[in-house]
C-alpha cells in the first residue's frame, strides 16, 4: 500500500476520486468522495486557533443590511456586476442590490447548486448537483444543458458564451442564448481532483483555465490551446500528495495573473506571452488577491502573507489569525479582508498585516471569499446569511 505522510490528512476532505470509464476521454462521468484512511482520522489534537486581540476599529465600517439565501453548497463564488451581487445556496439563485440588500430577482435551479455563480449581468449561470448547467436571464430560466461530469468551478460568462470547467479537466463553451454546445476541449485527467472552485477568467481575447498545476490560455472561439504555463508540478509519494490543482480566486493586474496551486505554490504568469514570471512555495488551499504592488494569500496554518508582485519576494506575513480557518483575501482600500471559520471578518493593513478592524456575523464560517460591489463589502456565511458592510 502506498504510504501517506502525516500532512496529507488535511488535503483529503477537499478531494474526490475520478472513476475512469474505459476508452472514454470524458472519464469523469462518475465521481465519488475519497474516504479518510482510518489511521488519519481522530486521535490528533488540532492546533488551537489564535485568540482574538482587542479591536482597534481604526478603519470605520458599519453593517448596512442583511439578506438570506439557502444554505450554500461548497464551493461558492459570489459574482459581482456593478452594484449587483449574484449568490446561490440550496437550490436558490439570487441577484441582490448591494446598496440596499434587496432582491433584484430570485429563482430556483431545480436542484441543489454545486458550482456558481457566474454572470455578465445579462446571463447568470450555475451548475447543479444533477450536472446541469442552468442559465437565467432577469430571474427566469432560459436554458439548461447536461454535463458529462461534475463541476466545482463557477461558470464563466463572457462574450455571449457560458464556459464550464468540469472535474474531468474538460472545458466546454455553450451559447449564452440557447445553451447549444459550441466546443469542448478535453485534456487527460489525473486520478484525483479538488472539490473546490478552480480558475477561469478572460484576459483580452484569451480564456485562462487552471488545469492541474498549469494555467492554460485557450482560444475562446474554438478551444485550441495558445499557451501552457506551469505554476506547480506534481510531486509526492501518492496521488493525494501529487495533487496541485489551481484554486480561485486570482489576482489580475493588466496582463499579469497570479494564482495559487493547492498546497504547493503561488505564482504569476504573463497572460499575453504565456510565460511564468515567478513562483514561490506556499502551503495554502484558498486563492489569492492583490494590487499593483503586492499579492496577498492565506496559508493553511492561518498566516496571511504578502508577496511583492514584481519579484515574488515575501514582503510580510502575519500570524495574528493562526489556525482560524481563513478565506481567500480581498484587497479593499488600505486593507486586506479575510473571513474566518468563526464568522468574523478581519480587515488587516496592506502595509504590514496589522489589524484595522474586525466585523462579526452569525458565528458560522464565512462560506466564500469576500467581495466588494460598488461601495459595499459583501460576505456570505455557511448558514446562508448575507451581510453588507459600508464605510462609516
Amino acid at each position: 500500500m502506498k504510504s501517506f505522510r502525516a500532512d496529507t490528512a488535511p488535503r483529503i476532505a477537499r478531494i474526490v476520486a475520478v472513476l475512469s470509464v474505459a476508452g472514454a476521454l470524458s472519464a469523469c462521468s462518475a465521481l465519488q468522495s475519497l474516504p479518510l484512511p482510518a489511521f488519519l482520522g481522530g486521535g490528533v489534537e488540532k492546533p488551537k486557533p489564535a485568540e482574538l486581540t482587542a479591536n482597534p476599529a481604526t478603519f470605520g465600517v458599519r453593517q448596512a443590511w442583511t439578506a438570506r439565501i439557502g444554505e450554500p453548497s461548497l464551493p461558492l463564488v459570489v459574482a459581482v456586476q456593478g452594484t449587483t451581487v449574484y449568490v446561490a445556496g440550496g437550490s436558490e439563485v439570487a441577484a441582490i442590490d448591494a446598496v440596499t440588500g434587496r432582491d433584484v430577482w430570485r429563482a430556483s435551479a431545480g436542484a441543489p447548486v454545486a458550482a456558481g455563480v457566474g454572470s455578465d449581468g445579462t446571463v447568470t449561470a450555475v451548475v447543479t448537483r444533477a450536472n446541469d448547467v442552468v442559465a437565467f436571464g432577469q430571474g427566469k430560466e432560459i436554458w439548461r444543458q447536461k454535463l458529462p461530469a461534475q463541476s466545482f468551478t463557477a461558470p464563466f460568462v463572457a462574450g455571449g458564451r457560458v464556459f464550464v470547467h468540469a472535474a474531468d479537466r474538460s472545458v466546454t463553451a455553450l451559447d449564452g442564448k440557447t445553451g447549444r454546445r459550441l466546443w469542448t476541449q478535453q485534456r487527460p485527467g489525473e486520478a484525483l481532483v479538488l472539490r473546490q472552485a478552480g480558475v477561469m477568467l478572460a484576459v483580452g481575447d484569451t480564456l485562462l483555465v487552471g488545469q492541474g498545476g498549469r494555467l492554460t490560455g485557450l482560444n475562446p472561439q474554438n478551444g485550441t490551446i495558445r499557451w501552457d504555463a506551469p505554476i506547480a508540478t506534481p510531486r509526492g509519494l501518492n496521488d493525494v500528495e501529487r495533487l496541485v490543482d489551481l484554486v480561485g480566486r486570482v489576482s489580475r493586474e493588466g496582463d499579469v495573473v497570479c494564482a495559487r496551486a493547492f498546497q504547493a505554490a503561488v505564482g504569476c504568469v504573463n497572460a499575453t506571452r504565456g510565460n511564468v514570471l515567478w513562483t514561490q512555495k506556499s502551503s495554502g488551499a484558498e486563492g489569492v488577491h492583490g494590487d499593483a504592488t503586492h499579492v496577498f494569500g492565506t496559508e493553511s496554518d492561518g498566516k496571511v502573507v504578502a508577496w511583492r508582485r514584481e519579484s515574488g519576494e515575501r514582503a510580510w506575513n502575519s500570524e495574528l489569525l493562526a489556525y482560524r480557518g481563513l478565506s481567500a483575501p480581498l484587497v479593499l482600500g488600505r486593507s486586506v479582508v479575510v473571513g474566518d471559520s468563526f464568522g468574523f471578518v478581519h480587515l488587516l493593513s496592506r502595509e504590514n498585516g496589522a489589524l484595522l478592524n474586525r466585523l462579526s456575523t452569525d458565528g458560522t464560517a464565512i462560506a466564500a471569499a469576500p467581495v466588494v460591489a460598488g461601495n459595499t463589502l459583501v460576505v456570505v456565511t455557511r448558514t446562508g446569511n448575507i451581510y453588507g458592510f459600508v464605510p462609516q
